[in-house]
C-alpha cells in the first residue's frame, strides 16, 4: 500500500486502475457528491488490488434508465471496506 511505503507492481506497471469493469469485480454502487479523484486517490492509497471507477447505466422496473457511480475492486474485502468508509469521503464540500 502506498502510504506504508510499499511499491506495487501493479501500480509500477500501470495495471491498477483499469478501463474497463471485469465481471468478477465486487461493484460498490453510490450517488457521488464529491469529487470522483477524492475517492480515487482514496482507493490508491488505502488498496493494494486492482479496481474500476466508473458510470453505471441500468434499468428500473419502470422502464426508465437510472443512472449512478461505481467503484468495482478485485478483492472482495477491499470492496467491503470502501463501502464501510464511503459515507465519510464522499461528503459534498462547501468550498
Amino acid at each position: 500500500m502506498l502510504k506504508y511505503g510499499e511499491v506495487n507492481p501493479l501500480a509500477v506497471f500501470g495495471l491498477r486502475q483499469l478501463d474497463h469493469c471485469p465481471p468478477h469485480f465486487t461493484r460498490v454502487d453510490f450517488n457521488l457528491a464529491t469529487q470522483e479523484k477524492i475517492i480515487s486517490d482514496w482507493i490508491w492509497t488505502n488498496c493494494a488490488g486492482r479496481f474500476w471507477i466508473g458510470d453505471r447505466y441500468y434499468k428500473t422496473n419502470e422502464k426508465l434508465v437510472e443512472f449512478s457511480k461505481c467503484a468495482a475492486f478485485e478483492i472482495a474485502g477491499e470492496a467491503s471496506m470502501f463501502a464501510l468508509i464511503l459515507d465519510q469521503i464522499n461528503k459534498y464540500n462547501y468550498w
